[in-house]
C-alpha cells in the first residue's frame, strides 16, 4: 500500500478513536473496517496476523465493555429503565445544546429514572454517579481497546 493509502487508514482509525469518545460514531467498528481495508489490500502474512490480532482485542474488548460495567451498575441496583431514560434524554439534550446537552441529558434522564424509582434524592443521586461511572469505564474500555489495535496496526505496517 502506498503512502497515500497508508494516510488514508490511519485518519480511518483516527476517526474511530474519536468515535469511541463521540457516541455517534462507529468507533471500533471503523477501527477494525479500516484496518481490515489495509489487509485485504496487503495481502501479506503479517498483514493477516495484524487483523486476526486486532479482531481479539477488538472481540475482547467490546465484550468486557458491556459486561464489566454492566455487572457494575446492576451492583448498584442501577436499572435498565434508567439508563434508556438517560439515552433518550441525551440524544434530545445533544441537538437542544449541541455535544454538551448529551451529557446533561444523560444524566438528568439517569436522575429523574432514580427519583421517579427511589423517592429519595441522595439514593437518585447516589445511582446515577454509579450509572455515570460504569458509562465512563465502558468508554474507558472501549478506548483502551481501539488503542490497543492501533498500535498492534501500527507494529503490522513496520512489518509489512
Amino acid at each position: 500500500m502506498d503512502a497515500l493509502g497508508l494516510t488514508l487508514v490511519a485518519v480511518a482509525i483516527a476517526i474511530g478513536i474519536v468515535g469511541v469518545v463521540i457516541p455517534f460514531l462507529p468507533g471500533t467498528l471503523l477501527v477494525f473496517a479500516a484496518i481490515a481495508v489495509w489487509a485485504f489490500v496487503e495481502q501479506t502474512t503479517a498483514a493477516w496476523v495484524t487483523l486476526a490480532v486486532v479482531a481479539v482485542i477488538l472481540g475482547a474488548t467490546l465484550l468486557a465493555k458491556y459486561l464489566w460495567p454492566a455487572r457494575r451498575m446492576r451492583n448498584a441496583d442501577v436499572g435498565t429503565w434508567s439508563l434508556v431514560a438517560g439515552g433518550v434524554l441525551g440524544i434530545i439534550g445533544f441537538f437542544v445544546v449541541p455535544v454538551l446537552g448529551l451529557v446533561l441529558g444523560f444524566v438528568l434522564g439517569i436522575y429523574l429514572a432514580e427519583l421517579a424509582k427511589r423517592r429519595d434524592q441522595r439514593r437518585a443521586w447516589a445511582s446515577t454517579v454509579h450509572a455515570i461511572k460504569g458509562v465512563v469505564l465502558s468508554v474507558g474500555v472501549e478506548l483502551t481497546g481501539a488503542l490497543l489495535a492501533t498500535v498492534v496496526w501500527v507494529v503490522g505496517v513496520l512489518q509489512a
